[in-house]
């Protein structure tokens, strides 16, 4: 005779957890380090901090490269939580969650376009 205490857990959702948890560490990272990167850089310049010296750290086809991929990291970082956000707050209308998911994708999508348009126009 089995003894069965409780209910059985039921699991349900996407099943994202870890990847999605080590995505957010990673991306977070990554911003991090650049932002670390980009405030050495500014207190090393010499003299007041103007124009000249943001377009003298981003000129550089390198930085231009890292600063977009981190920007990627960026915009991953907050599709992963809007995407959570609204897996877990908007459930009984199913049809209301698709809509956001799709204008956050959207929105990001055109986010990463911009970004590309500044970088490459400096």
């Amino acid at each position: 005779m089995s003894v069965n205490y409780g209910s059985k857990r039921v699991v349900t959702g996407a099943h994202y957890g870890l990847r999605d948890w080590l995505a957010q560490r990673v991306t977070a990272g990554i911003m991090a380090l650049f932002t670390v990167v980009v405030l050495a850089q500014l207190l090393l310049a010499k003299g007041p901090i103007g124009y000249d010296i943001w377009a003298g750290i981003f000129a550089a086809q390198w930085m231009k490269i890292v600063t977009f991929s981190v920007i990627i990291a960026l915009l991953y970082h907050v599709w992963v939580g809007m995407r959570d956000v609204w897996m877990d707050y908007v459930t009984s209308m199913v049809w209301l969650r698709l809509l956001l998911q799709i204008f956050t994708l959207v929105w990001l999508v055109g986010c990463a376009g911009w970004a590309i348009q500044v970088l490459w126009r400096l």
